[in-house]
């Protein structure tokens, strides 16, 4: 399955990326993934986001195809990370996540070497829908 196009804020892009250039390398190097995420996204600005993408801080409810469990979890940085109901951008979860429709599916490789397949059911709340756009 080929990867599906996805969209990222211009102020989510620039956030992500210094938050990567901050890290040790022997943690950066683990985000390969998330790093070919960003090269491949269209970046707009924050007001002209569709209101059916997964930004950062946007909540949504995903369902892990291999097992047909759906979570809701709220995409942060991981400054934000850590309390129940979270997942960190440098997360592989959240790092699939972003950029995703609503419908969209993706498949993403897990800590141990096997491919889950997650698709976007909802998204409940959006920042930029919500007309925040400098969270």
């Amino acid at each position: 399955m080929s990867k599906p196009p996805i969209t990222v804020s211009r102020i989510d892009m620039e956030r992500i990326e210094a938050l990567l250039e901050r890290l040790p390398t022997a943690e950066a190097d683990k985000l390969d993934a998330l790093r070919a995420e960003l090269d491949r996204a269209e970046v707009v600005e924050p007001s002209a986001m569709p209101d059916h993408v997964v930004t950062m801080n946007s909540t949504v409810t995903f369902e892990d195809e291999s097992n047909g469990e759906q979570l809701t979890l709220t995409l942060v940085y991981p400054a934000s990370a850590g309390t129940a109901g979270t997942v960190s951008i440098l997360a592989p979860v959240g790092s699939a996540l972003l950029g995703l429709a609503r419908d969209q599916q993706i498949d993403w490789p897990t800590p141990d070497g096997r491919k889950r397949r997650l698709k976007v059911l909802e998204i409940t709340y959006q920042p930029e829908a919500a007309g925040h756009f400098h969270r």
